[in-house]
């Protein structure tokens, strides 16, 4: 399989640079900054990008590379912090420019016959963000364009097919970016542009065969995206060596334990294993309305139920998780040293250790929308694989104090009406999370000619990229109208709706 590396050095982009390549149809793979040249030639790269990143390539601790991989015949391409190695490494200078450079700015193209540029106009908006600068190219380099704070802002080894440019073609604020990444990858380096989710079938099922030989896998599905393209995807490779445990800890959402025994048990034919938990876990909750404390009895008691429920599975080889890529990149800090930050909050995250099982990932090396593209490939239904994150505590985090099944039944039939009125003002799918929350308030209110005394529920409503940050969405006056008029008609113990205006920061999106 043809692909692109992309060395690391801690720059905020790097993940986006993987995307842009992939959006070429161009498989790409973020590697340690220090990754040693001989491994990256076994992987059979065909190009190497160099990352931006926020060091200076004279500090003390700066994440430097292996200096024989410009040793290995393959194009190379430097943005930003990448280009000042080269020239650093290769016999320039990089020194602290007279007046920092961030933001917009106009590169002008001097050699029109460079391929990084081809087909492009001779002046370009660019995004730039760096305060070092090439004062000195290295030998046989020659400046292919300039900015008006860099006379060096892009620069080629024709010979080795070296290049390096300043600026970030990666981010939206360049607008021909994606042109010069293609320019780079798809003819400097040569690639075909079928890396594709066809594709990426037949090549994980063959290495998830390979992994697993004729051994036995458990899956624990939550019914959420990532578990549910694993469990098709293992599905198509192994067959009935999959069985999938989907554990019902009464704080799923309205026909939520339906749908999933519907789609994969009698439509997917997979082998699954329902565990019926909710009278368990709602004892263990009775009483508790500290949020945290709620997600460690949680998270305990889902250990324990999944623990007996793999026992009575039968014997099984391997455990599969729905990890995706961001969670397995390891992070590097300003100083340098990698933090091996690699999460472990996988749809079965937390299990102990004592379970003896080795773990398959089939999903390790995609983002979060290549993973709904594959569902849809794989034919799970929209509403699977386009459907809006869940916390995994589930209602737990949208009931604010005490649990009750009478609360959360209030809550669910909140949820449900939010969603279908969502869906049929075709919203749902154009934001990041719709739901309702259960406030531990009565207010007094009026319906049907009497006095009632009852609880409140919040919208919460919100649009974002990656959930880190998010702002609340501005709806429809009527869509919001309909919305409410529903809930305190419909459901028993609702008197009063109210909307949450509250961005990320300061809020969060969840109430616990």
């Amino acid at each position: 399989m043809e692909q692109i590396a992309i060395l690391d050095f801690g720059s905020q982009y790097t993940q986006v640079i993987a995307r842009r390549i992939r959006e070429l149809n161009v498989y790409s793979t973020i590697l340690r900054y220090d990754t040693p040249a001989a491994e990256i030639k076994k992987l059979g790269i065909q190009g190497i990008i160099l990352s931006g990143g926020p060091s200076s390539v004279y500090a003390e601790k700066a994440p430097l590379p292996d200096k024989a991989i410009f040793k290995l015949g393959i194009p190379v391409l430097g943005i930003c912090y990448g280009v000042q190695l080269m020239g650093h490494y290769l016999g320039g200078k990089v020194e602290k420019g007279a007046k920092r450079e961030y933001g917009k700015g106009i590169l002008s193209v001097l050699d029109k016959d460079c391929p990084l540029f081809k087909d492009l106009p001779s002046d370009l908006q660019v995004w730039n963000s760096h305060g070092d600068k090439l004062t000195r190219i290295p030998k046989d380099f020659v400046a292919v364009a300039r900015t008006d704070n860099s006379e060096y802002a892009a620069i080629v080894h024709s010979g080795k097919r070296f290049y390096g440019i300043q600026f970030h073609p990666e981010v939206v604020h360049t607008p021909k970016g994606r042109e010069i990444l293609s320019n780079f990858v798809l003819g400097i380096c040569g690639c075909a542009a079928t890396w594709t989710m066809k594709n990426y079938i037949e090549q994980a099922c063959a290495e998830i065969r390979a992994q697993v030989g004729k051994e036995r896998v458990i899956l624990g599905l939550s019914g959420g995206v990532d578990s549910s393209v694993a469990a098709a995807l293992l599905h198509r490779a192994i067959g009935d060596q999959l069985t999938c445990i989907f554990v019902n800890n009464g704080l799923l959402r309205a026909k939520e334990a339906e749908v999933v025994q519907e789609v994969f048990g009698r439509n997917f034919q997979i082998r699954l294993q329902y565990e019926n938990a909710t009278k368990l876990f709602l004892s263990k909750l009775k009483g508790v309305t500290d949020p945290e404390r709620k997600r460690k009895v949680i998270g305990k008691t889902f250990i324990d139920v999944f623990q007996a429920a793999t026992k009575k599975a039968g014997k099984a080889k391997f455990l599969a998780q729905g990890t995706l890529y961001p969670d397995v990149i390891e992070s590097v800090p300003i100083d340098g040293n990698p933090a091996h930050m690699i999460k472990s909050h996988h749809n079965v995250g937390g299990l102990p250790k004592n379970m003896k099982f080795q773990l398959v990932e089939p999903l390790r090396c995609l983002f979060k929308d290549e993973v709904r593209t594959l569902g849809a490939e794989l034919g799970l239904p929209k509403e699977i694989v386009q459907r809006q994150p869940f916390p995994g505590p589930g209602l737990a985090v949208r009931c604010l104090g005490d649990l009750t099944p009478s609360k959360l039944d209030i809550l669910r039939e909140a949820d449900r009406i939010v969603v279908e009125e969502m869906k049929a003002a075709d919203w749902y799918y154009r934001t990041w999370q719709s739901f309702a929350v259960l406030l531990p308030v009565r207010s007094v209110g009026v319906q049907g000619d009497e006095r009632t005394y009852a609880f409140t529920i919040a919208l919460r409503i919100v649009e974002s990229q990656d959930g880190m940050t998010a702002d609340w969405v501005k709806l429809p006056y009527e869509l919001l109208e309909k919305i409410s008029t529903r809930i305190t008609n419909e459901v028993r113990g609702v008197n009063r709706v109210v909307l949450d205006l509250t961005s990320k920061p300061p809020g969060t999106i969840e109430w616990e």
